[in-house]
């Protein structure tokens, strides 16, 4: 049974479990999809009805950022914790390329995918990158021709979000992988054309702010997850009275 945090249901996974249930979903070979919603994208759920359906269907949801977590111990619903799809995505990786697992990197700017690609074969011996493609295309049909032709276990989709999990919801009907997963800008960590926030940012669930400092820009965004925190806040002294 999944944990509603502000409407949005999250699989209450420990990494390790999530993994499993990943490669048990590549193993049907199904087309599944994985989202990985931080308050933000919860917040975007609840505005936008079309959202929200593309999260709710995913086969995974876990919670990507610590305020989904705070969210959840919030409402009363705890989850294990938090589950930053960069991290499901290396974990998954790893295990890929025990089985000589095959990868097709779809998004971010042209030419990251390819760097991105280099690097994650380095890393993970055994693994196969069996495709690459940017995420500026107008067009589904060539991307989901070249992504089946190519015959990868694992999609990611690296879009920015919503786009990704709406693109993953419309066009899994006629995709032949075995798993999808939305990663946002992960693409551009994996290429290094972007650093991740250290550990000890990490470790206190701190890479919003990490990310802040480096990309003041992003304030507006960022607001959302005060936004969220005073909902949850409102909706559990709601459920009190």
């Amino acid at each position: 049974m999944r944990i509603n945090v502000m409407g949005v249901g999250f699989d209450n996974l420990t990494l390790d479990e999530a993994v499993e249930e990943a490669l048990r979903l590549i193993s049907q070979h199904c087309s599944a999809y994985v989202v990985t919603p931080n308050p933000e994208i919860v917040m975007m759920c609840r505005g936008d009805g079309a959202v929200m359906d593309a999260v709710q269907r995913a086969d995974l949801v876990l919670p990507d950022g610590v305020g989904v977590v705070y969210g959840a111990r919030i409402l009363g619903t705890p989850l294990k914790g938090k589950l930053p799809g960069i991290d499901f995505a290396q974990a998954l990786m790893s295990e890929l390329a025990k089985i000589d697992g095959r990868v097709f990197l779809l998004g971010s700017k042209p030419g990251v995918a390819e760097m991105a690609a280099k690097n994650l074969s380095d890393r993970y011996p055994g693994l196969t990158i069996c495709g690459t493609m940017d995420g500026y295309f107008k067009d589904d049909a060539p991307v989901i021709e070249a992504v089946n032709a190519a015959k990868p276990d694992l999609l990611f989709v690296c879009l920015g979000a919503p786009k990704q999990e709406l693109w993953m919801q419309r066009n899994a009907p006629k995709l032949h992988v075995g798993i999808m997963a939305g990663l946002g800008g992960s693409l551009d960590v994996f290429a290094g054309t972007v650093k991740r926030a250290p550990k000890f940012f990490q470790k206190l669930g701190l890479e919003w702010f990490y990310r802040l400092i480096k990309e003041p820009w992003r304030i507006g965004r960022m607001m959302q997850l005060p936004k969220f925190l005073f909902a949850t806040i409102r909706e559990r002294f709601r459920r009190k009275r």
